[in-house]
């Protein structure tokens, strides 16, 4: 039994909307959100690859020659790839924060006999 094209287009857009929905949703500005956050956006990097599987499914249909349109599969292939590519991004930089290589010496003490052969510093 094969299922009418208009029941799989309902499904590709159930996903979509549910995935909006998950992404919708605003973030609290709080340190101790960083672990649900990552959470919530590995499920929707889940959900991008359930969508993909049905895109996939569904561009190997054949086309319905008579429809005046069609839908572009690839093109929402390419978009949700970008989105994938923004959350990985956000999860895993690509890149360490910038650091001072030279290292710090850490004692701060200083002898008052050298202290007075020093020059001093003008600002």
């Amino acid at each position: 039994m094969t299922v009418p094209p208009i029941a799989d287009w309902r499904c590709v857009l159930g996903l979509l909307l549910a995935l909006c929905i998950v992404l919708g949703f605003p973030v609290r500005a709080q340190a101790d959100d960083a672990s649900p956050e990552h959470a919530r956006l590995a499920a929707a990097l889940r959900q991008l690859d359930a969508i993909d599987r049905l895109i996939a499914q569904e561009a190997t249909r054949p086309r319905d020659e008579r429809a005046r349109y069609h839908f572009d599969y690839g093109r929402l292939s390419a978009d949700l790839e970008r989105v994938r590519a923004g959350i990985r991004d956000y999860l895993t930089p690509s890149r360490a924060q910038p650091r001072d290589p030279a290292v710090l010496l850490g004692d701060y003490r200083q002898s008052t006999a050298a202290a007075s052969c020093e020059p001093e510093a003008t600002p």
